[in-house]
């Protein structure tokens, strides 16, 4: 098991908001040295605790097309297979397994409505999916990833 220390906390924190920050900028942030939190980020990586760095698009370039919280209810035991399925479809930002009155919940963006439409249908195609309810997401209030 990794420990993880206050600090390394705040680490992760100043590189979720932005994980291009340089090093120095993060070490006065935190009130080490430079050679610290470089040591810090190694040890972080190294154990997997970062697991990669990536980037967010600008809400004005990703604006375009309509996103969707799509969830299915999935016969019992074919929750994997429905997975596989699932997966092979780029349209799918997420997937999770929740709990609840449905067992998978999907985040999607496509293009258009049509699209959405023409992508609700042929995931309802599925064997295995017995309901599908989409909501589809107006604007986004916080985001902090």
């Amino acid at each position: 098991m990794v420990q993880i220390t206050p600090k390394d906390e705040e680490l992760i924190a100043l590189l979720k908001v932005d994980s291009r920050e340089p090093v120095a900028s993060l070490a006065r942030k935190l009130g080490l040295s430079r050679t610290t939190v470089q040591d810090r980020l190694k040890r972080l990586e190294e154990t997997g605790v970062i697991a990669a760095y990536s980037i967010r698009l600008s809400r004005e370039l990703d604006q375009g097309g309509m996103r969707a919280f799509v969830t299915f209810s999935v016969e019992p035991r074919r929750q994997i297979e429905v997975g596989r399925q699932l997966a092979r479809f780029p349209q799918l930002e997420t997937l999770h397994t929740v709990s609840g009155k449905f067992d998978l919940i999907a985040q999607v963006k496509t293009g258009s409505s049509e699209a959405m439409d023409r992508l609700i249908d042929e995931i309802g195609q599925i064997p295995g999916i017995t309901r599908i309810e989409t909501s589809v997401i107006l604007s986004t209030k916080l985001d902090r990833r």
